[in-house]
């Protein structure tokens, strides 16, 4: 009773519930909560009304936020944008069948503005600018995605809106210094997901000081759990790099990003208005 989460959590890490420390009732009700994450794609249909979305925004954006600068913004997508989104990304019918969709945004023109209107010089219009209200949008949608699932709602992050931020900014009506970060896609979830297994904390949670030196045996023995407990579906690019016969998680992500990405999202970040020097 209470221990639900060292069991997720051993499960999670491949480690031993021995590992864990023993909380009160509520924090392990928390905990629980966190370690019992799982991303859906599947959603029942039922509507989610607008004062819940409300609520969960509200709770999202009282996240810590750097120095307070609050450098982060939510915006709610009306059906029409999400549908817009859903035709870029036909790989992923789930962002058209989820009942609702938010896109968080980094926001580094509230801070800029004050400093005109207050008449202040601004030095720091640098890439820490740009640094510092991205870590506020992801930390929102951190928030967001345990606030969601605390009512018992469920989704998937979206960072592929970042493919063509042009036209998101377009749609949203982002002005300069305010950028895409990522969409969430939620509602409620039509069955239940599997938990997906992290890389082991040996190589992930340093104590004193960093140290990777067992990392390539780390991931290999992360592989083979991770193919026995949750075994991908299918192979990536294997037109271009044939079958493998032990194809884990290390193969699946050196492949995924050995095809360029995004790369004119600086190009884009630049023109509207942020410096990454």
């Amino acid at each position: 009773m209470g221990n639900r989460f060292k069991e997720l959590l051993a499960l999670r890490f491949g480690c031993r519930e021995e590992e864990f420390a023993s909380v009160p009732p509520a924090a392990a009700d928390m905990l629980e909560l966190l370690a019992g994450h799982r991303v859906h794609r599947g959603f029942d249909g039922q509507p989610v009304a607008d004062d819940l979305v409300r609520t969960l925004v509200a709770s999202a954006l009282s996240a810590p936020s750097k120095s307070d600068l609050q450098q982060r913004d939510i915006v709610v997508v009306d059906r029409a944008v999400q549908d817009r989104i859903a035709d870029r990304l036909p790989q992923s019918p789930w962002v058209r069948a989820a009942p609702r969709c938010v896109v968080f945004c980094a926001n580094g023109r509230r801070l800029s503005s004050l400093f005109e209107r207050r008449k202040r010089p601004f030095p720091n219009d640098h890439f820490d600018l740009l640094f510092n209200c991205i870590g506020d949008a992801a930390i929102a949608l951190a928030w967001f995605i345990v606030a969601t699932e605390a009512v018992g709602l469920a989704g998937c992050p979206l960072s592929e809106i970042r493919n063509f931020p042009e036209d998101v900014s377009e749609w949203l009506g982002l002005p300069d210094k305010v950028i895409p970060f990522a969409a969430y896609c939620f509602g409620w979830a039509k069955e239940d997901a599997q938990l997906s297994p992290r890389l082991p904390l040996e190589i992930t949670a340093h104590i004193g000081r960093f140290d990777d030196a067992e990392m390539t045996s780390s991931i290999d023995r992360y592989d083979r759990r991770r193919s026995r407990l949750q075994p991908l579906e299918k192979q990536c690019d294997v037109d271009r790099w044939g079958l493998s016969p032990a194809y884990g998680w290390s193969e699946d992500k050196a492949r995924q990003y050995a095809v360029e990405q995004r790369a004119t999202f600086g190009t884009f970040v630049r023109n509207k208005g942020f410096s990454t020097q």
